[in-house]
Formats: C-alpha cells, structure tokens, sequence
C-alpha cells in the first residue's frame, strides 16, 4: 500500500506543515511497496534499453520515465512520447521544441535519443537520476491528490533549479517559466496575473512578468527566485493570492480582498 501524504490543513499553513514533516513524510513515501516495486524494476532495466522504442513498449519503464517529469498523463500516447524522444532537442523543428509546455524538451534531453550517438540509459548514475526524480514528483501528486496548491508549491524549488540550469539569459530563464505548466501557474498567481495573460504576444508576456515580478518581489531577475527567502516568499504569495480566490469564489469578494489587503504585511 502507498503511503499517503498527512496534509490537515489548505493554503499557507498547510505548507509550514508540510515542511516541517517533509523528510519523514517523503521517507514513508520512498519505503512503500509501490514506489519500491517501480523503481527496483526501473533501475534493473533501463540499462537494457537502448531506442526510444525499446522504452515506450515497456509501460513499467515507461510510466517511472514519464513520471520523472510529472508526464504521467501521457503513458497511453506512446506514439507521441516516441516521436518526442527520437526527435530530440537539437532541431529548432523538434516535436518538444515546439510544444508549449517545456517539460517534454527536459524529458527528450535526459533520455538523449535523439541527439546523442549512446542514450542516456546507458551511463552510470542515470537510474539513480531519474529514480530520484520520480520519487520526488510522485510524493508531490500524492500530496496534489489532497490539495493540488501545495503540490504547485512542492514543485518550485526543483523547478527553479532546471530553469535556471538550462537558460544562461534572464529572457530565456522567463521563457521557461511561462512554457512550464506548474511554474507558471504559481508565478502567475503569485504575481496577481490573470489567465487571460497568456492569450497576449509573448514578448507582451515576459514585459508583464518582469514588471510585475519587480513590483512585487523587488525583482525581474529569476536567479534571485533560488535565494530560500525569495523562495519562501513566492510559495507564501502564491498561496495567499491561490486561497482568496477560492474564497472570493465561494464567499464574496471582500472576503478575499480582506485577505490580499494583509498580504504586504507578512514581508
């Protein structure tokens, strides 16, 4: 049986909860006989494969692959996660290079299939990698399951990280935020953006981010978002902003303009 994530309470806190009983919480997770089971069978494996058709006709290897990178959604679409991993990421034409959501682009590159003479799957510590990816993902969408903000949160951190690791320009480092699905729902959460944001030009788009980032954070620069401190304050407002919304929905705006009009005060 899988362990399920003690989530008692939504919103902010909620989150000091959770990080204070994320190494216990994330161990019991890790040690259950589920996630054990995958990721055994995944680490004897993968060496095996060798194309990217050799993976995707193995749904066990391919549901720990995909899950590494929160794709779980698309383990029956063989035929696309195949054409994404054998076109790379080289190509300006490449299938992830074109589609939206950057995720695809990171999942093609780890697997390197399409852009390198020997895949991934065969170097020494790649296993280890991408096991320690999906055990991270899947306790976070135990935890989405409950109270999918606080999964959105969970994910900042590590999102940061590959953003930042990926694009050396602070254009290309807001690009990717806006082209990842949880980033940019927390960022444009956080930021008091309306959805609507991402029907504009896009280079309207990374303007509207940066001013408002600057605005509210006293800072357009996303490096700064990897300071714990800046972090913290990101996941707060996020949160925040996330649970007057709902208030708002359910109870009346001034509830939740009451609960935005406090929000300078906890910085």
């Amino acid at each position: 049986m899988t362990f399920q994530p003690v989530v008692p309470l939504s919103g902010y806190g909620g989150w000091r909860f959770l990080e204070r009983t994320l190494d216990s919480q994330q161990e019991a997770f890790t040690n259950s006989q589920p996630i054990v089971r995958d990721t055994e069978y995944f680490r004897e494996n993968i060496g095996n494969v060798q194309t990217a058709e050799d993976l995707v006709s193995d749904r066990r290897l391919l549901s720990v692959a995909l899950g590494a990178f929160g794709l779980d959604d698309d383990i029956n679409s063989q035929f696309f996660v195949r054409k994404i991993l054998e076109d790379g990421t080289s190509a300006d034409d490449a299938l992830a290079n074109r589609l939206a959501d950057n995720r695809y682009a990171d999942f093609s590159a780890a697997f390197g299939f399409g852009d390198q003479t020997t895949p991934s799957t065969q170097t020494a510590g790649f296993a280890d990698d991408i096991i320690g990816r999906y055990e991270v993902r899947q306790f976070e969408q135990a935890v989405g399951e409950q109270d999918n903000d606080l999964r959105l949160a969970m994910s900042v951190e590590s999102g940061i990280s590959d953003i930042l690791s990926r694009n050396s320009s602070q254009a290309g480092q807001w690009y990717s935020v806006m082209g990842n699905a949880p980033m940019r729902n927390v960022f444009q959460t956080a930021l008091g953006l309306p959805s609507s944001t991402s029907s504009i030009d896009l280079d309207q788009q990374l303007e509207i981010f940066q001013e408002r980032s600057q605005a509210v954070f006293g800072t357009d620069s996303l490096a700064d978002f990897s300071d714990p401190e800046q972090q913290e304050k990101l996941v707060r407002m996020f949160l925040i902003r996330s649970e007057a919304a709902k208030f708002a929905t359910s109870t009346g705006g001034s509830t939740a303009l009451t609960l935005l009009q406090s929000v300078p005060s906890i910085f």
